[in-house]
């Protein structure tokens, strides 16, 4: 926890921090719209997790000292469990870890 209150500094709710749909996309930077435009930033992400986020996502912006960066996109509501992980492309393709250690691709369960 302290390291959101950090990244806020000390707000739970950032005034800054923005959502607005993607209107540009290249690979290493993002346009936003929100309240303004957010161009050319960085997105951030966990490391070895790479992405390029489509058009038309609504993702959240949060200004740092020198510049901007998004930090994700707001989930879609899915049908998970509390627990459970999902990776999923724009195409349909997705893996699903569930709670009883079975792994879905595609919806298809795979055996160790």
């Amino acid at each position: 926890m302290w390291l959101a209150d950090y990244i806020t500094g000390g707000s739970s709710l950032s005034p800054d921090a923005v959502k607005g749909n993607v209107s540009g996309v290249q690979s290493d930077a993002l346009s936003v719209s929100a309240s303004g435009e957010h161009k050319q930033i960085k997105v951030c992400s966990p490391y070895g997790l790479v992405s390029v986020t489509p058009h038309g996502e609504c993702a959240v912006v949060l200004p740092l000292d020198d510049g901007a960066v998004s930090i994700g996109v707001l989930a879609k509501s899915n049908a998970l469990e509390e627990g459970e992980v999902m990776l999923y492309s724009k195409g349909g393709a997705s893996i699903i870890l569930k709670n009883n250690g079975k792994v879905l691709i595609n919806g298809k369960e795979v055996s160790a």
